[in-house]
């Protein structure tokens, strides 16, 4: 892979397609559920923001006139474990982006770094993780993204 440049990744892009591999070449085509929605956005300065939303999220039952939620505590923990928000700075080395992670919707993730492999293809960006557990199988996710 050769090394990419960081203005070929500013802009704003929408997920159009997550699917997970194994080493043994199995594959999973919606780890994000069936449609998923998202958005990630580089900025020239090297902040990014990535928001994930699985296909097929329920609405939750009761909301305040505040627009707050009242809905039960098992509604609320499915919408939490269903919805994927970070933000911070990036870098990029190589053929690879790093985020590094300073707000995120799963605690663990903040003062971490997340490295994806970059690839460009077609007005399109793929992004690859190192092997990681998913689900409970060594697994990379590959994340396509469309410039919008």
């Amino acid at each position: 892979m050769s090394a990419i440049s960081s203005d070929r990744l500013v802009g704003t892009w929408k997920l159009l397609s997550a699917s997970t591999r194994t080493a043994s070449g199995e594959r999973d085509g919606s780890p994000y559920g069936v449609d998923p929605v998202g958005f990630l956005t580089y900025t020239a300065n090297g902040r990014v923001t990535a928001l994930i939303s699985y296909g097929g999220r329920k609405r939750l039952s009761i909301l305040s006139a505040g627009g707050g939620s009242q809905a039960q505590i098992e509604e609320q923990a499915d919408a939490f474990k269903t919805f994927l928000a970070y933000g911070g700075r990036y870098t990029v080395t190589g053929d690879e982006v790093i985020h590094h992670v300073e707000i995120s919707s799963i605690q663990n993730y903040v003062d971490k770094d997340l490295v994806r492999t970059v690839k460009f293809e077609d007005g399109r960006i793929t992004l690859v993780t190192p092997p990681t557990p998913v689900n409970g199988k060594i697994q990379t996710v590959e994340l396509v993204w469309q410039l919008v």
